[in-house]
């Protein structure tokens, strides 16, 4: 089935379902998809989430031992994943690439060594930019409430400073629960109007 098709679970609203929240929050890694001149790349990045749509709002992050706030309640707007990766790596160059412009990306998250019969994952698509320093601030707390360890290491932490600190905000989501059901899925997408 085609991203533009509806299944069953498909939501026209801009409500972003529990369980895809549930689903970001639980994984800490994501596939980051890219083009650039060579053609078709991939990178494994850490990401923290917020799922309330932006850094600063009332949200939940994701943060460890965090279940409550946004994820249980019908937050409108998407959730926004914040991951940090120099300009200088292949994947940091694609991004940046023609600035203002937003880079259009692909990803996935997912936890290895699952059975088949109970699969879960999440694909997903959106537009992914470096945060300026006036945004740092509130993307670097959603990050660092994820990953405690960056601020209890002065050496990591000083590094990470210094490195960009990346946006991504999804405008299509689908996630895979085979727990649920052979080939379950659920999406959502931040604009029902597009395709």
């Amino acid at each position: 089935m085609s991203e533009s098709e509806s299944p069953a679970g498909a939501r026209p609203a801009q409500v972003c379902p529990v369980a895809i929240r549930r689903a970001l929050i639980a994984h800490t890694t994501m596939t980051l998809a890219y083009a650039d001149e060579d053609g078709p790349q991939a990178a494994a990045v850490l990401y923290a989430v917020e799922t309330g749509g932006g850094a600063g709002g009332d949200t939940e992050t994701g943060a460890a031992g965090d279940t409550g706030g946004a994820a249980e309640a019908g937050v409108v707007g998407g959730p926004v994943l914040y991951f940090v990766t120099s300009t200088g790596t292949r994947h940091g160059r694609a991004l940046a690439g023609p600035a203002p412009a937003p880079a259009r990306v692909a990803f996935t998250a997912q936890r290895d060594g699952q059975d088949w019969s109970a699969l879960t994952g999440l694909q997903g698509r959106g537009y992914c930019r470096p945060l300026g320093e006036d945004e740092r601030a509130a993307g670097w707390r959603v990050y660092t409430a994820r990953f405690p360890f960056v601020e209890e290491s002065a050496r990591l932490r000083e590094a990470l400073e210094r490195t960009t600190l990346w946006e991504l905000r999804p405008d299509w989501l689908r996630l895979i629960d085979n727990g649920r059901g052979f080939g379950h899925k659920e999406e959502w997408r931040a604009d029902a109007g597009r395709g």
